[in-house]
This record gives structure tokens, C-alpha cells and sequence, in this order.
């Protein structure tokens, strides 16, 4: 439901962008406060019901206006404690107000003009005065309606974009009252309730629609297939990821955020693995500028059942007692690396190079790991690794 907009969208950092969404939506708020009040005097002068009805669209109109610039002004609000992603979602709960306004207003613009077409015979005829305030209507909503798309668009805001077509389906329904109100005039006596009650079912789809989209994205409902798809090759191309097993998208209000698991090489160090996660975020961020956040998950295996085989395996303080007996009588170890695979432990110690000197040791070591393998079911491999010594780098 958009035009080709070809001027250059805003960040959504920029500084400026408030300003523009609340000088847009104050232009409509003079705008319909004058249709308004032409409307209803012209419709009520002009005995048209359908041009009163389409004065209380535009009356709908300037409530949601307000409502917008609430919205506007507290979603640019920062993270806090009580919403830490922030507070754009009330825009969100905007759009879905300004859809409920919207098709509570068609449906009582329906029922009053149902009961008029029940007694035509006591309607009086409409005046000419209401064609031209239809036709003027016309005109200015069809100007507002252009003017807030393309603001819409350069902020990329959903809820200026739904406003603006709010807009327009007030331009369409005034195109109706202006047939309706020229049937009238040529005789058709009915012609104006019946563009009365196209009007309010015009209102009513087009508040569902509204509605029906903010709700699918406060259920948390997944970026399009498109969208995912680019996202994904983005992650399977970045270096040092080894594959994608888990990709969640979801959006708030413009923005949009990201959860990835990726695996990566199980033997990396930590630091090693904290950087392809960073790498990962930041190629997503800068491909996608609409994605807000991107959290990545390293795995070092497929995990689709979320490691529920590794949480049953013993922590390291377990596995460092039952190794104790063994490690006793060797020097002490600059450490012992763990790696949790397949539902298994690896295990893996540094011993000084000293070490080496005493064959007796090394060897009685290595028969005491072999041992260890043998009694205990979770251990999968275990290996002797003898530290050289580290020369290290210049000073920071």
C-alpha cells in the first residue's frame, strides 16, 4: 500500500526525525479540523446525510491525529528498565488504536444511514451547497494524503504510513459522497444514504486492516520470507561461521531485531568465538538498516533440542575431582581445557615441559588417563598436552 518514494529516507538516529513526524502530523490536525467543521455545517445546511458522515470520518481522523502525536512523542523515548528494547512499540499499540477508531466509526456511519434508507419517503432533498463541500473535501484529502505518505516513507514509520492512508480512503470516501449527493440531485432520492453506507464500510476495512497488521507484529510475527532469506546468507557468508541452525526476526514499530544460533569451530578459544558472534552482528546491522539488534548465539554444534545433553553432563568442579587422584602426582597443570561434544567431555591438560624429563612420570600419567577412560562412561578422550614456554608480546 505505497508509491515509489524516490527521496532519500531518514535514519533512524537522525535528530530531526521527530520533528518531521510531528510537523507532518500537525498539518493534518489543521487540515481536518477545517474539514470537520465545513463538512458537518454543510451536510447539516444541505439536508446530506452522506456528507455529515464523511464530516465524522474526518472528525475520526484528527482523534487519531492526536493520537499519533502521542505516540510519536513517547516512543522516541530511550531503553529504560521497565522496556529495555526501548519504547517504539507504542507506535505499534497507535496503529492498532487508529484501526479500532476507524471501524468503530464505520460501523455506527452503517447503521444510522441503514435506518435512514428505511424511510426514504421522509428525507428531504440535498442542496448543491453539499456537492461542492464534497468536492473540496476531495481535493485537500487527496493533497494530505500524498503529503504523509511521502513523509511516511522517508521515516520509514508505519504508523504516519497507516495515518496517511487513513488519508486516503478519506479522499475515496468523499468520492463517494460527491456521486451519491450528484445522484440526489439528479432524483435518485436514495443516492446519498447509500454513499453514507459505502462510506462507513469503506471505514470499517480499512480499521481491520490497520488493527489486523499492528497485531500481527505485537504477537511478535517474523520479518517476510525476503527479508529472513537475506538476513540468513548474510550469516552463513560471514568468515568463521560454520552453519545456521536457529534464526528468529520479529518486529517493533520500524525496527526490526534478530536472534541467531551459528556454530563455529568447537576447538577456538572463547575470545576467538565472542569475535565471529560481534563480526556476525555487525555485517546483519550494516546490510539491513533496519534491523535494530541482533543478538548471535555461538553454538559449537547442532543444538536443536537447545543442549538439553550437554546440561546433563558433570561441571567442571566434578570432572576436577574424579581427575584429582591422577593429577597428584604430576606437576601442577597450567590448566585443563573441557570441551562438551556430542553429549561427551573432552578433556584436555597442560603440563609444564619439565614434565617431559621424568619418562617414569609420563608414562605413569598416561596409563592413569587411559584408566580414567575406562571407568568413567561421560569421559570421551583425554590428552596430555606438554606447554612450551610463552613468549610474551610487548607491553600494552
Amino acid at each position: 500500500m505505497s508509491t515509489r518514494n524516490e527521496a532519500a529516507e531518514v535514519s533512524f538516529d537522525d535528530p530531526n526525525r521527530h520533528a518531521m513526524t510531528q510537523r507532518c502530523t500537525w498539518i493534518s490536525v489543521v487540515v481536518n479540523v477545517f474539514l470537520t467543521i465545513a463538512q458537518v455545517v454543510a451536510g447539516i445546511v444541505a439536508n446530506s446525510q452522506a456528507l455529515v458522515a464523511d464530516g465524522m470520518h474526518s472528525l475520526s481522523d484528527l482523534v487519531c491525529d492526536f493520537l499519533v502525536l502521542f505516540a510519536a512523542h513517547h516512543s522516541k523515548d530511550p531503553a529504560d528498565e521497565s522496556h529495555p528494547y526501548g519504547h517504539a512499540r507504542i507506535e505499534t499499540a497507535a496503529s492498532f488504536g487508529l484501526g479500532a477508531i476507524l471501524a468503530a466509526t464505520g460501523g455506527a456511519i452503517i447503521w444510522s444511514a441503514g435506518v435512514k434508507l428505511q424511510n426514504l419517503g421522509d428525507l428531504p432533498p440535498v442542496a448543491p451547497l453539499a456537492l461542492w463541500a464534497a468536492i473540496i473535501a476531495l481535493i485537500a484529502k487527496e493533497g494530505l494524503f500524498r503529503y504523509m505518505l511521502h513523509v511516511g516513507e522517508r521515516l520509514r514509520s508505519p504508523m504516519l504510513i497507516a495515518n496517511a492512508w487513513h488519508a486516503r480512503s478519506d479522499a475515496a470516501s468523499s468520492l463517494v459522497v460527491a456521486v451519491g449527493i450528484g445522484g440526489n440531485l439528479m432524483g435518485f432520492t436514495f443516492a446519498d444514504s447509500v454513499a453514507a453506507v459505502i462510506v462507513g464500510f469503506m471505514i470499517v476495512r480499512m480499521g481491520v486492516v490497520f488493527s489486523w497488521e499492528a497485531l500481527q507484529e505485537l504477537i511478535d510475527t517474523g520479518l517476510s520470507v525476503e527479508e529472513v532469506a537475506g538476513i540468513r546468507q548474510v550469516i552463513i557468508d560471514t568468515p568463521g561461521v560454520g552453519s545456521l541452525h536457529e534464526l528468529r526476526t520479529r518486529r517493533m514499530a520500524h525496527r526490526s531485531l534478530v536472534d541467531a544460533h551459528v556454530c563455529v569451530n568447537p576447538r577456538i578459544s572463547v575470545s576467538e568465538g565472542h569475535r565471529i558472534a560481534e563480526l556476525t552482528r555487525q555485517r546483519i546491522l550494516d546490510s539491513h538498516p533496519a534491523v535494530s539488534d541482533v543478538l548471535v548465539h555461538v553454538d559449537v554444534e547442532d543444538d536443536l533440542d537447545h543442549d538439553s545433553k550437554s546440561q546433563k553432563l558433570p561441571d567442571r568442579s566434578e570432572l576436577m575431582q574424579y581427575l584429582t587422584p591422577v593429577l597428584a602426582g604430576l606437576p601442577k597443570p597450567h590448566r585443563v581445557v573441557l570441551h562438551y561434544l556430542k553429549g561427551r567431555v573432552e578433556a584436555e591438560v597442560f603440563l609444564p615441559i619439565d614434565t617431559l624429563a621424568d619418562p617414569a612420570v609420563v608414562e605413569r600419567a598416561e596409563r592413569d588417563f587411559a584408566g580414567c577412560l575406562r571407568t568413567h562412561p561421560l569421559l570421551r578422550a583425554l590428552s596430555i598436552n606438554y606447554r612450551q614456554r610463552v613468549l610474551p608480546g610487548p607491553a600494552d
